[in-house]
């Protein structure tokens, strides 16, 4: 885990969104294509905004969120819904938009059509990823019905998940399609988040599921 300390917020998420434009460059220069997975929740908004302007071949770009809550785009609670309106404007509008929702009950009646979608952009080729303060992140819950099976070496790409902290099921990326991402980091804000990330190094990864991908991973922190 290599954790690098940041004296403002804001000067975090302009070195990440330098960061993340420089390597998401390097990959479309090498391979001619790229993709990128986001958390949804308003703390990455920032690094969104200022990746939204850089020139970049953005329509050779493949953006996905990291887990999505089984809504419709139009529910103020949808990440797709926030992620159009911070990411996939200005230059970055061109970028494909590869879903993590389908049109309904289950989520688990769309696993295999949204994985599908999902495969040809793998590995990642830049992995953003937030964490909750329970030691989550993407939809790895502690305690979540599905987790172990998404820990899993074999796990698919793409699994449900209802944990007693999400209020609606979720669809989540799997530890290994996280773990595999060439470039990988989290963003945490506030001494809470530092503490937590730091105590999951020492924990179970069932306790901290976290502590699945922070061997690979730079951890960006601002107080």
């Amino acid at each position: 885990m290599n954790l690098i300390e940041y004296a403002d917020r804001e000067m975090m998420m302009m070195s990440l969104a330098n960061k993340i434009a420089g390597e998401l460059g390097a990959v479309l220069r090498q391979k001619g294509r790229a993709s990128l997975s986001v958390p949804g929740g308003t703390t990455p908004g920032p690094v969104f905004d200022m990746l939204s302007a850089v020139d970049l071949d953005w329509a050779n770009v493949a953006v996905f969120l990291n887990d999505e809550r089984w809504v419709s785009e139009d529910n103020p609670r949808s990440n797709t819904g926030q992620l159009r309106q911070r990411l996939l404007q200005d230059r970055a509008a061109k970028a494909q938009l590869v879903p993590l929702y389908a049109p309904v009950d289950r989520p688990e009646d769309a696993m295999e059509s949204l994985a599908e979608g999902i495969v040809p952009h793998l590995p990642i080729s830049v992995l953003l990823l937030g964490m909750g303060a329970d030691m989550h992140t993407a939809s790895l819950f502690p305690g979540a019905d599905r987790l172990q099976e998404a820990l899993a070496d074999d796990a698919p790409v793409l699994l449900p998940m209802r944990a007693p902290g999400a209020d609606e099921p979720r669809i989540t990326l799997t530890a290994p399609v996280l773990r595999d991402a060439l470039n990988i980091h989290i963003l945490i804000i506030g001494a809470d988040k530092r503490a937590a990330i730091e105590r999951a190094a020492n924990l179970p990864v069932e306790e901290a599921p976290v502590r699945a991908i922070l061997a690979d991973a730079t951890i960006h922190w601002a107080e």
